[in-house]
């Protein structure tokens, strides 16, 4: 890497809170490193689900799978009679917590989540978000699938996959984020078949062995999402206990071992998560035909509330949270006076909510309505307000 690109991948690293001020670490082939077996995350996916999707895709049999599993929710409710022996077994070996999992920090987890959910809906949303649609194999990945056709439904449904994530009830029996989780992998595996099959992504793919969604794709995708918000969590100085953090870190861990990842490639610590997305997520951050596309659609969604709060506002809080670098990339017109409430007002923001400062800052209630209407604008684009709809894709982009 030049200096001059290393100085680049700093600066993003700095504004986007991934990389410490002492510098980047050198790229690594394997996000955790490789394992004492040597394995190497960047070449491992989930091969009995990935061969048990084929063959379902392959006679024409997921139409009737995605029948079979709508009624399937909560985490507690019976696997679907009727499913092919071979998923049945799969799933219940799968749907099940691991056995490191903690309860007691997975309720501390949802609590955490229930009081701070004003700052994680903005952070998941606009700045998660719209970083997926830099990270270029997720990008051309979504984009070239068949919910890179419609965006606003592919938004509604990944707004629901982490409000079922956050959710007081998110790995109790009665909650639904384990039986999410399960649909995630099954649609993940279809992709993994379907994508290759598709001459537009292939031009464009450089995955390994022509391939998405490795599990070190989805370390990727974790630490645009848990990583980055626990570090904007810190630098914005909401309130946060150890145990808190901890119990965070461990939400996402379980999840991730939901989504397929191997155990040995997930990280143990915030400190190892950090230096990890400092080596893997921050220098391949780019822009892309696709990403720039995915963007735009989905910024445009806004465009459906009116609160008079303009676009502009929408393009200076990304800038904000994700750097003016990505936002040139995506090609965000500045808004200057926009720029300014964002940049003081937010701050204000969650000190006066945190009680912290006494008097109500000055667009506390634009930031307040705006979070709210964004939130019922992706909720009420599913078929339900308490259950997401995933279904296993039997195509790519059309």
């Amino acid at each position: 890497m030049s200096d001059l690109s290393r100085r680049n991948v700093l600066s993003l690293g700095v504004a986007l809170g991934l990389v410490g001020v002492a510098g980047v670490a050198p790229a690594l082939a394997s996000p955790a490193g490789a394992s004492a077996a040597g394995a190497d995350p960047w070449w491992v996916w989930d091969d009995e689900i990935d061969r048990i999707m084929a063959t379902l895709l392959d006679t024409g049999r997921v139409p009737a799978v995605n029948t079979a599993m709508r009624p399937w929710v909560d985490n507690n409710d019976p696997l679907p009679s009727g499913l092919p022996t071979d998923l049945a077994t799969h799933l219940q070996r799968a749907n099940t917590l691991p056995s490191w999992a903690d309860r007691a920090k997975l309720r501390l987890a949802a609590d955490f989540n229930r009081r701070k959910d004003t700052y994680l809906f903005m952070l998941y949303g606009l700045g998660s978000g719209i970083m997926s649609t830099v990270i270029p194999r997720e990008a051309k990945s979504v984009y070239w699938s068949a919910g890179g056709a419609d965006m606003q439904d592919r938004a509604a449904k990944t707004f629901t996959f982490g409000y079922d994530l956050s959710d007081l009830n998110a790995f109790e029996p009665s909650g639904q984020f384990v039986v999410t989780a399960n649909k995630t992998r099954l649609v993940h595996a279809a992709v993994r078949h379907l994508l290759p099959r598709s001459p537009h992504w292939s031009a464009v793919a450089d995955e390994q062995n022509g391939i998405p969604i490795s599990n070190g794709d989805i370390l990727v995708t974790f630490h645009s999402l848990g990583t980055f918000v626990h570090r904007k969590l810190v630098e914005w100085r909401v309130p946060m206990t150890a145990a808190e953090e901890d119990a965070f870190l461990h939400m996402w861990q379980v999840a991730i071992h939901l989504l397929g990842v191997r155990d040995e490639f997930i990280p143990q610590t915030w400190a190892a998560a950090d230096a990890q997305a400092a080596q893997v997520l921050t220098p391949i951050l780019a822009p892309s035909f696709e990403g720039r596309e995915l963007a735009e659609d989905l910024l445009g969604l806004t465009a459906q509330i009116d609160l008079g709060v303009t676009r502009g506002f929408i393009n200076e809080f990304v800038r904000y949270v994700l750097s003016d670098a990505i936002g040139d990339w995506l090609g965000l017109r500045r808004d200057l006076a926009a720029a300014a409430l964002v940049r003081t007002g937010w701050p204000a923001y969650i000190a006066f909510r945190e009680g912290l400062i006494p008097v109500v800052p000055v667009g506390f209630y634009v930031f307040d309505q705006f979070i709210r209407a964004l939130a019922m604008l992706f909720l009420n684009k599913v078929s339900s307000p308490t259950t997401t709809l995933i279904t296993i894709p039997t195509g790519n982009r059309p």
